[in-house]
């Protein structure tokens, strides 16, 4: 009797684990448990300043590892903290809060509003609190001087008590927040200087820009909320540089000069305090000039470096000072083809170039503290993997330290001496290495994550190669079905995005792909997706290749694309379908209605689409087409209203009625054409979101999406020749 009960009980768990092995994706599971079903990371995970030691929180504990010999201890933060903040009568925390260390025994956090530092002998101290309405908050984390935007001006707070740095004049002119649409590389508005007494801000003037109206329904009758839009062609915002000074409160600009339109960026202090780098930019953008300014007079020093190009120029990387000196630099520049790094002095002299290679940096990760010593971070050849180097600033010898394929993304030691290497290829959901720098094959690993789709069926990922009509080998992802049968006909969708600055496909994790993918996958889809000419990773030639007519080469790309799915024996050639937003959906839209595309896809979903470029904001559509008034017909030619006529399958276009990237003015007009020309269209709206769908309301999206494939693709009629 025992025996069969047990028997029963291994027979019950035995189904019960297959069943957990045979989980089906849902949508709901596919968007909002995309974080959860991500390969697990380790959490705060950092070097302590001034040591080989790192850092990491697990059970609302800090675990702290000394890389020579990997000794472990664990530090109770939170209850330390605790207990601090209850001798002070604060309110204590729930969780570890993010730490920042200072130096080995150190660290400063917020909770709430409130700025602490804490030593790890139990010593805490109130450094400022910060208005419950403060936006744009930057930290100096030497002084913990904070500066922040809130009732339309700019502030500083100093221990607790504010100063008033600037307040908008006028309706238009704002202080301290970032500029020029966050392009070039610009993701805020104020820079501390070195030693935290001077803060460099940004005023930006666009009471001269045009207004476009965002509806707020909820008001009766709705009212409109106006936001400042330059179209290309039209009049840009201006901006200035200002700087202020936390012992006397005064504030000055500096001297950068006319055009007013120009664009003032990646602004880098001296170590010494006394002089700003900027690299500014001409409206046409493709003349710059990195600029040394005075600080105490605001006057203009010296150009440091000159750089031209008959397409474009575009800094997006601040100058970065080596440790130690006060007159030596890294700068990014893609003058020769692919983003490399060159070592410069303050006379504007180039000392050495730091990488090479025809492959692009993709990311610096920082020097040793005693300056020897960079590190950075370059894509390959194929632009599909990640590497780590480092370079020597003296003889500007360079060391690959990573082999296996796949995303290497490092953080170096401040001795420089270690190297944390979080890695991950198509089939390695996520290891942490440790290794030394003189010895990378020495490499040990911190941390490995467990596959967190096991439970689930998921369909096989294949990475390809496509040649390009332009050229090049093209990058390309396809997800099969589970249980996939090659004798069977399958429709296609195909996801696109294909514009500057995006890469859809990587060997990491799952080859990039979403898990949404994986669900519609799991429906009887084959999606596809390839990065063509125009997007990241690849060189200037590849991603220029757009210059002037946004959507040709594009197109031709994903055209190639497509008649490799043709040529597939699996592939249903009258069932095939493509979905991309932004950039995408303006890509969607092209190959639904451009002549060369006729009749390749049966149906079509294009979010937030780009229809004219003339209807965009300067900074971005410049660049890549010059002004309409310089380049009449490309814009004409990438205009999606010229195509209306050739829409003959089913387009889906959706939009969020507040987005202020892509005006709701583009998919409005073009329905109202697609009405004028007899054309019907499917259009939805997502009231008052900005350009995409987020929330909850992300799944009502992608159950939308799926249902019209279903409706227009899956359910179509198959066709037979």
């Amino acid at each position: 009797m025992k025996r069969n009960n047990l028997l029963f009980i291994v027979l019950l768990f035995l189904a019960f684990l297959a069943q957990a092995q045979d989980r089906e994706l849902t949508m709901s599971d596919a968007i909002m448990k995309a974080r959860v079903l991500s390969p697990e990371n380790l959490s705060q995970l950092q070097w302590i300043p001034g040591t080989d030691q790192f850092t990491y929180a697990a059970d609302e504990r800090m675990v702290r590892v000394q890389a020579g010999d990997r000794a472990t201890d664990t530090l109770d933060l939170l209850t330390g903290i605790n207990t601090a903040l209850e001798a002070r009568e604060a309110e204590t925390l729930k969780a570890l809060p993010g730490v920042h260390w200072t130096d080995a025994q150190s660290f400063w956090f917020q909770a709430g509003s409130d700025l602490y530092t804490y030593n790890l002998e139990g010593s805490l101290k109130w450094q400022c609190a910060l208005p419950d309405n403060a936006a744009n908050t930057d930290i100096h984390e030497k002084t913990f001087r904070a500066a922040y935007t809130r009732d339309k001006g700019l502030w500083v707070n100093i221990g607790g008590k504010e100063l008033g740095v600037a307040q908008s004049e006028k309706e238009g002119i704002v202080y301290g927040e970032s500029v020029h649409r966050q392009e070039f590389g610009i993701t805020k508005g104020t820079f501390w200087s070195p030693s935290g007494r001077y803060l460099a801000f940004y005023r930006m003037d666009e009471s001269m820009v045009t207004e476009y109206p965002v509806y707020i329904l909820d008001s009766m009758p709705a009212q409109a909320r106006m936001i400042r839009y330059p179209y290309a062609g039209a009049t840009s915002h201006q901006v200035t540089v200002g700087v202020y000074d936390t012992q006397t409160g005064k504030s000055w600009y500096l001297k950068t000069g006319e055009p007013a339109e120009q664009y003032l960026t990646n602004i880098a202090w001296t170590p010494d305090d006394k002089s700003i780098l900027i690299a500014v930019l001409n409206r046409g953008q493709n003349h710059l000039w990195l600029n040394q300014y005075d600080v105490a007079s605001g006057a203009f020093v010296k150009t440091l470096i000159e750089e031209t190009s008959d397409k474009w120029v575009e800094p997006e990387h601040p100058a970065e000072f080596v440790p130690g000196r006060t007159d030596q630099f890294v700068w990014q520049s893609e003058r020769d083809g692919y983003n490399h790094l060159y070592l410069y002095d303050l006379t504007g002299k180039l000392l050495r170039r730091l990488s090479r290679g025809e492959f692009p940096v993709t990311s610096f990760e920082g020097f040793s503290e005693n300056g020897q010593t960079c590190f950075y971070q370059t894509a390959d050849e194929t632009g599909l993997n990640r590497h780590l180097w480092s370079a020597t600033l003296k003889s500007g010898d360079i060391n690959r330290l990573t082999e296996t394929e796949g995303m290497h993304n490092g953080t170096p030691s401040p001795t420089g001496a270690w190297m944390l290497d979080n890695f991950s290829n198509q089939t390695t959901p996520r290891n942490i290495y440790l290794f030394p720098v003189k010895k990378p094959v020495d490499r040990r690993i911190v941390f490995s994550a467990k596959n967190p789709v096991a439970d689930y069926i998921l369909g096989e990922t294949r990475m390809l190669r496509i040649p390009s009509p332009g050229g090049p080998e093209l990058n390309a992802r396809m997800i099969l079905p589970p249980n996939f049968d090659p004798a069977r006909k399958y429709p296609v969708l195909v996801y696109v995005y294909n514009g500057p600055h995006v890469q859809l496909v990587a060997n990491t994790w799952m080859g990039a792909g979403a898990l949404w993918m994986h669900k519609m996958a799991e429906d009887g889809y084959i999606v596809f997706t390839l990065d063509g000419r125009g997007s990241a990773n690849r060189g200037f030639d590849f991603e220029s290749a757009i210059f002037r007519q946004s959507g040709t080469a594009e197109v031709e790309d994903q055209l190639a694309g497509a008649r490799y799915l043709k040529n597939q024996p699996f592939v249903d050639t009258t069932r095939m379908g493509v979905f991309g937003w932004s950039y995408g959906g303006f890509m969607t839209t092209s190959l639904m209605t451009r002549p060369e595309a006729a009749g390749t896809f049966r149906c079509a979903v294009a979010g937030g689409p780009v229809i004219d470029w003339r209807m965009y904001e300067i900074m971005y559509t410049e660049r890549y087409m010059d002004t309409p008034q310089e380049n009449p017909e490309g814009y004409d030619k990438s205009s999606l209203f010229n195509y209306i006529d050739n829409l003959n399958g089913r387009l889906l276009m959706i939009h969020g009625s507040s987005d202020d990237v892509v005006l709701w003015q583009h998919s409005l007009r073009y329905i109202r054409e697609c009405v004028r020309k007899g054309k019907q269209i499917d259009y939805f709206v997502y009231p008052e979101h900005l350009h995409n769908v987020r929330g909850k309301d992300r799944v009502h999206l992608f159950e939308k999406i799926d249902q019209f494939f279903l409706e227009n693709l899956m359910r179509a009629e198959v066709q037979r020749p």
